[in-house]
C-alpha cells in the first residue's frame, strides 16, 4: 500500500469523514492484499501459485481459506463497515432441519430430516448494503469475479439477479447459532468481518454426500453427535476469504457466546446468469420479497436430484 492511500486512511479516520467514502476512494489493488493475491495478474508465478494451491484444496475438502486476503491496516474499516450494516439485518428465529424442509414432513422415522435446531440468524439483503462499501466494491469487481471462477474452475460465473441475496451480511448473534445444512448452491464465497469473542466456529464434513446419494446414515451420525465422519473445525479470522463447496458438505456455525456478534460476508454467484430465489426461501431470509421474487417462481432449474 502506498504513502499516499496511508495518508488518505489517517485522514479520513481522525476526520470522522462516512466510512464508506474511505472504501469508495480505494482502488482495489489497495483493498486486496495484491502481493499475496495479484488478482490483476493470475498468470503470473505467485497469481498461478494461489489459484493452484486453491483448487487443490477444494478438490481434496471442499474448502479453502485464504488468510488477510483484505490488507491488515483494512481489517478495522471492513469491521466497522459491516458492523454499521448489521442492524439493517432481518432477524428470524425458526425450527428447521438441515434440508430446510418442513421439520413435520412424513419422513421415516431414522430419516436425518426429523432431527430439528433452532436457527437464528440473521441477514443484511443487498439492497440494504452501502454501494460504496469495501463488500459490495469487492463483490462487483471483475478481477474478483474472475479470481473466484479460476479457483472453482467455472467457465463463467454471474452475479445473482436476485436484488437481495446476491450479496448479504449473515450476523449471528450471542447464544444462537446457524446449525448444521446444505447449501443450495455448489459453491460458497465468504469473509468474516467480525469474529465472536467466543464460539462462532465454522465446521464442516467434507463431501459427505455427492449429487448421485444423499448418504443419510453418515449425515444422522454427525446430528446425533456419534462420531465416525470427520468434522473439521476451520479457524477464521476477519479479512480471511473462503471458498466453499457447501453443496455436498454439512456445515454449520457453533453457537456464539459472548458480548459480540459474529459477521460473515456472503458472496452469492452462480454459473448462469439472472438466478432469482425462490418466493418462500426468500421470504425465510428476508422476510419481505419483491416484485422479481413473484415473476421468476416455478422457473427455477436444479442440477440434482438432492432435497436440498
Amino acid at each position: 500500500m502506498g504513502a499516499s492511500t496511508l495518508l488518505l486512511l489517517s485522514r479520513v479516520e481522525s476526520s470522522g469523514e462516512d466510512l464508506m467514502s474511505t472504501s469508495e476512494a480505494l482502488p482495489l489493488e489497495d483493498l486486496v492484499d495484491s502481493d499475496r493475491y495479484p488478482l490483476s495478474d493470475l498468470d503470473g508465478e505467485t497469481g498461478a501459485a494461489v489459484v493452484s494451491r486453491a483448487r487443490r484444496e477444494l478438490a481434496a475438502d471442499g474448502c479453502t481459506v485464504l488468510p488477510d486476503f483484505i490488507r491488515p491496516s483494512l481489517q478495522g474499516l471492513l469491521q466497522r463497515e459491516c458492523a454499521a450494516m448489521a442492524p439493517r439485518a432481518h432477524f428470524d428465529v425458526a425450527t428447521v432441519n438441515v434440508y430446510n424442509m418442513a421439520v413435520d414432513a412424513d419422513l421415516p422415522e431414522d430419516h436425518p430430516g426429523r432431527t430439528a435446531f433452532e436457527r437464528g440468524n440473521a441477514f443484511v439483503p443487498r439492497d440494504r448494503v452501502p454501494a460504496g462499501s469495501l463488500i459490495s466494491r469487492l463483490y462487483s469487481h471483475a478481477l474478483f469475479q474472475q479470481f473466484v471462477a479460476r479457483c472453482f474452475e467455472l467457465g463463467e460465473l454471474h452475479e445473482l439477479g436476485d436484488p437481495l441475496s446476491g450479496l448479504v451480511l449473515n450476523v449471528v448473534e450471542p447464544g444462537m447459532e446457524h446449525p448444521w445444512h446444505f447449501d443450495t448452491n455448489e459453491f460458497t464465497v465468504s469473509m468474516l468481518t467480525q469474529a465472536a469473542e467466543d464460539g462462532g466456529v465454522f465446521e464442516y464434513c467434507p463431501n459427505i454426500r455427492s449429487a448421485e446419494e444423499e448418504n443419510f446414515p453418515a449425515v444422522r451420525n454427525v446430528l446425533a453427535g456419534e462420531g465416525g465422519e470427520p468434522v473439521r473445525r476451520l479457524p477464521l479470522r476477519p479479512g480471511d476469504l473462503q471458498l466453499f463447496k457447501g453443496r455436498y458438505s454439512l456445515h454449520r456455525v457453533s453457537p456464539v457466546r459472548g458480548s459480540l456478534a459474529r459477521h460473515s460476508a456472503i458472496f452469492a454467484y452462480s454459473e448462469r446468469p439472472g438466478v432469482i430465489g425462490s418466493v418462500s426461501r426468500t421470504r425465510q431470509l428476508f422476510g419481505r420479497v419483491l416484485p422479481e421474487h413473484l415473476a421468476a417462481e416455478g422457473r427455477a432449474v436444479r442440477g440434482d436430484r438432492l432435497l436440498d
